[in-house]
């Protein structure tokens, strides 16, 4: 199933690492695809994210805690291999967050059709 989040969507390279290990996204990824990913992580787990990792689109050291952060919380884990979560952004993880991130849209669509 593809990426249906308004956010992650229309990004190529996110749908890929939907459903190709090889297009994970781990530190030193550089790109749109990772913006993307800081202001999920960010809009969901809230944190921080250093000002220059966001700059340059880069999944740098902080982009890194703050998605293990997101990880942890949510107990997204392989247990075929893993006893605790990691920093990479792989299928389980980009999935996990397109979910989220539909949420918050369906969230907002709702704000701007009924009235409060």
């Amino acid at each position: 199933m593809p990426l249906v989040s308004n956010l992650f969507q229309a990004n190529q390279r996110l749908q890929e690492c939907l459903i190709k290990d090889s297009a994970h996204v781990t530190i030193g990824s550089r790109g749109v695809h990772v913006a993307l990913i800081q202001y999920a992580v960010l809009r969901l787990e809230g944190g921080q994210i250093d000002g220059r990792d966001i700059s340059a689109q880069l999944y740098g050291p902080t982009t890194a805690a703050a998605v293990l952060a997101y990880k942890t919380r949510r107990r997204i884990i392989n247990t075929a291999y893993q006893t605790s979560a990691d920093n990479i952004v792989g299928r389980m993880t980009i999935a996990a967050l397109d979910r989220e991130m539909r949420l918050v849209d369906l969230k907002d669509l709702s704000r701007n059709i009924l009235p409060l």
